[in-house]
């Protein structure tokens, strides 16, 4: 362990100060109730300033971010945020509003909503957005939301269940049941599509609707959507589109044209916020005309969402305009088959068909990918990849394929960076053939090498 390394408390020693105050300073607690007074004194480190300044510096470092190396994270859309966004969003005359204010004092702010609202209309084919929800998980409940106060509003009290295909995000089965709907899973076919004749039988008087993403989680765009959308429309349900993917679809197509009634879109994924690590997100919610007075109805936020996450999306759009916001989708499509087809020769490629913006392998062609195989797992080759400086991919996901390996290098990417890392996996595929014990190793070169992952999420440390 090097000497930085160490907990803050670690290169605590007795007397030791960061800081000088005159004399004749101290605050006077005689005030504050008897029980609210610390019966002992308050167990901070002690350590000079230099040593704090180095302390979290490297700690900084040892994060993984997209303005430190290459994230293909597939579903997350882990693209490079301009640097101009942020600066836009920490403008003082935004970041010192306050939600209380009135009305009349915050005009500004409401204006770039407005603009906003427009914007992301005319991207996606919807009428309107609200802002409330703060996340996508968020948003996507409030679409459900927003269906069955449709459905409810027309007298129609039975329409309970939702339809979700077998690939979707985990959280639209979630959020289906946190808003009170019972899950039907519609079936993939082999190519990855969802199968139009398990989804006939599954229709009925019942059906509020369907969850799709499209391109689907496999990164495939959905051909029988037309047909879906009639069916689907034809049953007395309504479409509802996860955001997640909106990014490949760019300047190509709009869910609005394609049937859809109801959506959210992750700002923090297609239009620019640094959102690792959890946070921030905005999931705003887009509604087509059938849908647009149930709009405002479902309260799931005291005030518009995450400000902060709106102002970067602004920017972003207005910094690429029209005409450039068009070239999103196709570069990020083009990136993700120019991975797909330099790596097929070394990685099991289940769909070997065009994708869109995210592909799936099914590890390694050379086997070792199987529990009673000896050999490199998805999970070897996602560790030995930190040691070569780039992000894993979503690892084990989407649950079709038994060692799914999920990369989307998104529209940011330099070609010389997607060689890099093509080079790296393909190092990493001879590793595996020749000595997987360097693999079952990995990583070498980080902090922490293989922590136990089951008892890490089961049983969590959290402090020291």
């Amino acid at each position: 362990m090097k000497y930085y390394d160490k907990l803050i408390f670690e290169l605590s020693h007795s007397g030791r100060s960061g800081y000088s105050l005159p004399s004749g300073f101290d605050v006077d607690c005689g005030c504050l109730p008897q029980h609210l007074k610390r019966q002992s004194p308050l167990e901070l480190p002690e350590v000079s300033e230099v040593d704090v300044v180095r302390h979290y510096t490297n700690l900084s470092q040892m994060n993984f971010g997209v303005d430190t190396g290459f994230y293909p994270l597939g579903s997350c859309t882990m693209k490079y945020n301009p640097k101009i966004n942020e600066e836009m969003a920490a403008h003082s005359l935004f970041t010192g509003l306050h939600p209380l204010q009135p009305a009349e004092t915050v005009k500004g702010a409401q204006e770039v909503i407005d603009n906003l609202d427009h914007a992301l209309a005319a991207i996606t084919g919807f009428k309107h957005f609200t802002f409330l929800p703060c996340a996508g998980a968020h948003g996507e409940l409030t679409g459900l939301m927003l269906i069955r106060e449709y459905h409810m509003a027309r007298g129609d009290f039975n329409r309970t269940k939702v339809i979700v295909p077998d690939s979707a995000h985990g959280t639209n089965p979630a959020s289906a049941a946190v808003c009170g709907l019972e899950i039907v899973v519609v079936k993939s076919r082999p190519d990855g599509l969802i199968d139009v004749e398990d989804l006939k039988p599954l229709l009925g008087p019942d059906i509020a609707g369907i969850m799709m993403t499209n391109p689907n989680t496999l990164g495939l765009f959905e051909k029988e959507i037309g047909k879906i959308s009639s069916l689907v429309h034809g049953c007395g349900g309504l479409l509802y589109y996860d955001g997640a993917n909106t990014n490949a679809l760019l300047g190509e197509v709009r869910p609005g044209d394609m049937g859809f009634d109801v959506l959210h879109l992750n700002l923090h994924k297609t239009f620019s916020t640094p959102h690792g690590g959890g946070g921030p997100g905005s999931g705003p919610v887009g509604v087509a005309e059938s849908v647009l007075p149930y709009l405002n109805i479902p309260k799931v936020s005291g005030f518009h969402g995450n400000f902060g996450v709106m102002m970067r999306a602004y920017a972003y759009i207005l910094m690429l305009g029209r005409e450039n916001v068009k070239m999103a989708g196709p570069y990020a499509v083009l990136a993700a088959n120019y991975i797909k087809e330099c790596l097929k020769d070394a990685y099991k490629l289940p769909i070997p068909t065009v994708c869109k913006h995210e592909f799936v392998y099914d590890g390694l062609i050379n086997d070792g990918a199987h529990d009673d195989v000896p050999g490199a797992t998805t999970l070897d080759i996602a560790k030995r990849l930190l040691d070569y400086g780039f992000h894993a991919p979503t690892i084990y996901f989407p649950l079709l394929f038994h060692q799914a390996l999920m990369i989307e290098p998104t529209e940011t990417e330099s070609k010389e960076t997607l060689d890099a890392f093509i080079d790296v996996m393909h190092k990493i595929a001879e590793e595996a053939a020749k000595d997987p014990e360097i693999l079952h190793g990995a990583p070498h070169d980080t902090p922490i090498s293989r922590p136990d992952e089951t008892t890490a999420a089961r049983n969590p440390i959290v402090k020291a």
